[in-house]
């Protein structure tokens, strides 16, 4: 066997890391490039065990930690910098910051990021020093404790600082085989599940074996073949299995778009001219159900004139329909919350003038966006340094029910709040239909649109109801309890999606439990690799392979 040996230090081992970081992002393109994240996973894992085997002295076990760690974050880079470059828009184009410090932010924003895989690849390269060895045992505790590792990582970065776990490794697999996981595990259970068979990939058929053939050589390749191909086997078994069942008759929706350009959006001159668009597509067709974006109306919901009050009012009450519409809100004592408002016929709303009736129900806002609705301790600077109308507005509360409208309860979720699937389930038990109401116009026609598509898929995936999308720019759709885009309107134009939508009820593994199941999986692996290498010493010996050292 050929191997070639790339010293821990080497600057080509890092540069490829970036590369095969880069290469991870390009596995969220698409449906159907799935396989490449694995790839690229399988690609870190080989590079992080050569560091660890190669680590020698007395700080061997530092040392392969060092390079362990070198490596995973320069993968981070490439995954991060090429993933979430869309920040950039924000920060220059709409932000008006200057090019290099927005460069600088974006750069610095991925380095942070790319800290966890950094720590899970140092605790595995660790592992792989200290308990190496060319057997099976050996081999399986070595792919347990990555796929641990490397899911205890992404946890990591979507709880630390509020959180921000976008592209998690899972969200690539909304449509391959390890799909039928989600509703058990979860997005980070399908992270663990694919890191799982990377490392196996890695581990089988780039390491080292002393004895070509035999029973050792047909164990290790069984071993490959279980992960590789069970996993994926058992995934597709359990996607035939429906976790939830439909609730009542199907409603008509109707989904809006009204693709308001920033600089027009917070314009208080053109606010009737906005308004009055959306009161035409709310008027334009009936539906039990209609859906205005994050902030359709920018302004507090106490300013709101008494003229488009009456007539939203008016129109749900002749159209008897359900309207809700993002809005912000004021409270006494400096309270500002991000919100959706919903009124609908009478039945749905309570007495009182017309203006009271737009009261009627409401959802506010309760995971905020870290510099976009809230800004953290100490880095009010950096905010002045954008011309953004950003502010600290308050949380709302995480026990809110689901609204009931068109004799169905909706939970809604405001703008990146569906990255957070263990929040999600705080209602979706109670809800037979989820929305997602966003304004991501902050990033322009870039990857951040289908990226924040593939998150709302994946939520209905995991709570097995139908997620609705209205979006001020990109991208308005409805999915279907099963994480397939049924319809959807094309980024970048105004546009109303009409759909039809079957609620659903019933619980799935993952609403029952959230990330409970996957933090004892990692526990149960990491507890497992131990006793499977229990007794386990570093061995140096390289006998019977052809080494290239490129140093």
């Amino acid at each position: 066997m050929l191997v070639i040996a790339l010293p821990t230090r080497f600057p080509l081992r890092l540069l490829i890391a970036v590369a095969l970081g880069a290469l991870h992002a390009a596995a969220f393109i698409d449906d159907a490039t799935w396989p490449i994240q694995i790839a690229a996973l399988a690609g870190l894992v080989a590079l992080a065990a050569r560091a660890a085997r190669e680590a020698e002295g007395s700080r061997g076990a530092r040392l392969a930690a060092s390079g362990g760690a070198r490596i995973g974050f320069a993968f981070g880079l490439g995954w991060f910098l090429t993933g979430v470059s869309w920040i950039y828009i924000s920060l220059h184009t709409y932000g008006e910051m200057n090019p290099v410090i927005a460069g600088a932010a974006v750069l610095l924003f991925s380095g942070y990021l790319s800290i966890y895989p950094a720590l899970a690849c140092a605790g595995f390269t660790w592992f792989r020093h200290a308990r190496y060895s060319d057997s099976q045992s050996a081999r399986a505790a070595s792919v347990l404790v990555f796929a641990a590792l490397w899911a205890l990582s992404e946890i990591g970065r979507g709880y630390v600082f509020t959180g921000f776990p976008w592209l998690a490794a899972g969200y690539a697999h909304m449509a391959s085989p390890l799909a039928g996981y989600a509703p058990l595990i979860g997005v980070y259970g399908l992270s663990m599940v694919s890191a799982s068979i990377a490392a196996a990939l890695a581990l089988t058929a780039g390491g080292v074996e002393r004895r070509r053939g035999g029973r050792a050589g047909r164990s290790r390749w069984a071993f490959m073949l279980a992960m590789v191909f069970g996993l994926p086997i058992a995934g597709s078994l359990l996607t035939r299995i429906n976790w939830t069942e439909p609730s009542g008759a199907p409603i008509s929706v109707r989904l809006l778009q009204g693709n308001v350009a920033l600089d027009i959006k917070f314009d208080e001159s053109r606010f009737d001219s906005t308004a009055d668009d959306y009161m035409k597509a709310i008027e334009a067709k009936r539906a039990d159900l209609i859906v205005l974006p994050e902030t359709a109306f920018p302004r507090w919901l106490d300013d709101l004139p008494e003229a488009l009050g009456q007539r939203l009012a008016g129109d749900a009450r002749k159209l008897n329909a359900a309207i809700a519409f993002g809005i912000p809100i004021r409270e006494e004592g400096e309270r500002f919350f991000n919100s959706v408002v919903a009124i609908g016929p009478s039945g749905d709303k309570p007495g009182g003038d017309e203006l009271a009736a737009v009261r009627a129900q409401r959802y506010d806002k309760s995971h905020l966006v870290p510099f976009g609705e809230f800004i953290p301790l100490g880095f009010h600077w950096f905010v002045r340094l954008m011309k953004m109308p950003l502010g600290d507005f308050t949380r709302g509360a995480t026990d809110q029910k689901p609204m009931t409208l068109a004799g169905n309860t909706v939970a809604f979720n405001v703008c990146y709040e569906d990255l957070f699937g263990e929040e999600i389930i705080r209602q979706a038990g109670d809800a037979n239909i989820l929305v997602n109401v966003s304004n991501i116009a902050w990033f322009a026609d870039s990857m951040a649109l289908p990226q924040h598509l593939d998150i709302s898929r994946m939520r209905s995936i995991e709570t097995g109801r139908p997620m609705l999308r209205s979006t001020n720019t990109g991208m308005t759709a409805s999915i279907d309890p099963h994480g397939r885009v049924l319809a959807k309107l094309p980024a970048q134009t105004v546009g109303s999606l009409d759909v039809e939508v079957q609620g659903m009820k019933g619980l799935t593994p993952f609403i029952r439990f959230g990330n409970t199941t996957v933090l004892l999986l990692i526990a149960a692996a990491l507890v497992a690799s131990f006793a499977m290498t229990r007794g386990l010493r570093l061995r140096r010996d390289r006998g019977g392979v052809n080494v290239i050292d490129l140093r």
